[in-house]
């Protein structure tokens, strides 16, 4: 009689702890769903973890090899994405030096040939030099006064120092006497027949060119052999 009495209240007294759990349990879980935060037993997430493990992996054999497939697909169209991009960034990366490289082209060319207007002006005094100069002939001095001799000898020397500073500017004279003909250079005025000159050939210079690092200011007038 005394055992059934323990065994009785062993009963009830794990009954009220199993209720009282269950309670507790409840309103914990209510809680925090009202806090708009959910709990998650070791249980449920063990319960779960399957689920989307399942959703994830493909179930069969076939389901591996399309997913392999379309994951191929995706790389291949990812590897041709990734060389057009790579081939559009080296294209640009040429355009942009060759952008450069021609605006430093240009801006030496500026700097160098910003004198060219200047020195068209200046070559009909130099053409004036050079005719003055030439105008007194060889021998002619000795006969001549002091004055005429000393102005001769200025005229002269004033036609040398413009042809050095138009040297260190890098303005050349052109004189193609007896050499082949050149029409980046040479304007031909006439053509002749002369003996023992080839065909082609400058016999005549009417008038000296000029030229500015390299580029011609103006073409010499030239007579060309037949």
């Amino acid at each position: 009689m005394a055992s059934l009495k323990v065994y009785s209240i062993g009963r009830l007294a794990k009954c009220v702890t199993d209720s009282t759990l269950k309670n507790l349990r409840t309103n914990y879980y209510s809680f925090y769903s009202r806090g708009s935060v959910r709990c998650y037993s070791v249980e449920e997430k063990a319960a779960e973890d399957p689920e989307k493990q399942s959703k994830q992996l493909p179930n069969t054999v076939e389901e591996c090899h399309k997913q392999i497939e379309t994951l191929t697909t995706d790389l291949n169209t990812i590897k041709e994405q990734s060389k057009d991009f790579e081939d559009k960034y080296k294209r640009s990366l040429a355009d942009c030096e060759n952008v450069r490289r021609r605006m430093m082209k240009q801006v030496e060319d500026a700097k160098s040939f910003a004198i060219q207007s200047f020195c068209k002006d200046l070559l009909d005094v130099a053409d004036t030099l050079s005719a003055a100069a030439e105008s007194v002939p060889e021998g002619a001095e000795a006969g001549a006064g002091a004055a005429l001799r000393s102005l001769a000898d200025g005229v002269k020397l004033t036609r040398a120092q413009l042809s050095q500073v138009f040297a260190r500017h890098g303005l050349v004279a052109v004189s193609p006497l007896k050499e082949k003909f050149d029409p980046n250079l040479h304007e031909a005025l006439f053509q002749q027949e002369v003996e023992g000159a080839e065909a082609g050939t400058v016999v005549t210079v009417s008038k000296v060119g000029y030229k500015l690092h390299e580029r011609c200011v103006r073409p010499a007038l030239v007579g060309v052999a037949k």
